[in-house]
């Protein structure tokens, strides 16, 4: 079968060899394991069962997990080994089961999930993605995911291209984020803050990015409602591969109440904000001892 499951619509037969996202046939598994450092909706008290996947269909410069993107990352899976590991992370006791990177692996992931649901798999599952989806491939997995956690990373295409090697990141992650809202609706916390169902919309706010962090709060304003719940992150911190402006330093506190200020002005009442200890390398998941 000839892979056109994200924008990229590259039609490899990866029975045959890798695509651009560096995926194969099957499924290849980084890290699954207990993840602390999420929003505090998705991660709680225990910790979110959080799947790596490696392969990606963008090219971001400045991805804190690029050793996962030559795909080589982890071992393969078959989709029965990964419903187990989706099982084992709820007994011990993930809020919910957190698919990171999962749309390379979209025929895996939904008979996975599948089998999970058949073997007592009650959590919710979280598709925690780069935004840089297809309608179609989002229709195919109504119904399997509850939570949508997906980045909206820029408007303007020359900053996509610039720093995704995707000019048409928005033509696509826009009307992607609308689909998730038409699923799953405006995020519904339990008693004790967690997260059970809703899009929860990530923007990673990058130095000097202030104005196109304004355009991707300006779009989600125009189409979506006020109590739709943001993370506005703080969190960017150059790996040493990035050596060129403006990307390798760190946001600035005044960069950062910035883009804050102008989100609340706009009138979002459910807003994740960070504090400057975000900003670390240190947060990154070590995939050497995942296993």
């Amino acid at each position: 079968m000839r892979c056109t499951a994200c924008p990229r619509r590259c039609g490899t037969d990866r029975t045959v060899h890798t695509g651009p996202c560096n995926a194969g046939d099957l499924p290849r598994v980084a890290r699954a394991a207990l993840h602390l450092w999420e929003e505090p909706c998705i991660s709680g008290t225990r910790g979110s069962g959080a799947v790596f996947f490696s392969g990606c269909n963008l090219a971001c410069v400045f991805c804190q997990n690029h050793v996962l993107h030559d795909g080589k990352a982890g071992r393969p899976h078959t989709p029965q080994q990964l419903a187990d590991r989706y099982l084992a992370l709820q007994a011990a006791g993930a809020h919910n089961i957190n698919l990171v990177t999962p749309t390379p692996h979209l025929a895996a992931v939904r008979a996975s999930l599948a089998l999970a649901r058949q073997n007592g798999l009650r959590i919710p599952v979280v598709y925690n993605t780069n935004g840089y989806e297809l309608v179609p491939t989002l229709r195919a997995l109504e119904g399997l995911v509850d939570i949508y956690l997906p980045d909206l990373k820029y408007v303007t295409p020359a900053l996509a291209a610039r720093f995704s090697g995707r000019a048409d990141y928005f033509d696509f992650a826009g009307d992607a984020i609308l689909e998730m809202y038409r699923q799953v609706g405006t995020l519904r916390l339990d008693a004790d803050g967690i997260a059970v169902r809703g899009l929860l919309i990530r923007h990673l706010v990058l130095p000097a990015c202030v104005d196109e962090a304004r355009r991707v709060l300006d779009f989600i304003a125009a189409h979506l409602p006020l109590d739709t719940h943001l993370s506005l992150m703080r969190q960017y911190a150059p790996t040493p591969n990035v050596t060129q402006p403006p990307l390798n330093r760190r946001l600035t506190a005044r960069e950062y109440a910035r883009a804050v200020d102008y989100c609340c002005a706009l009138g979002f009442s459910n807003v994740w904000i960070q504090g400057p200890e975000s900003a670390s390398l240190d947060y990154t998941p070590n995939f050497e001892e995942a296993w």
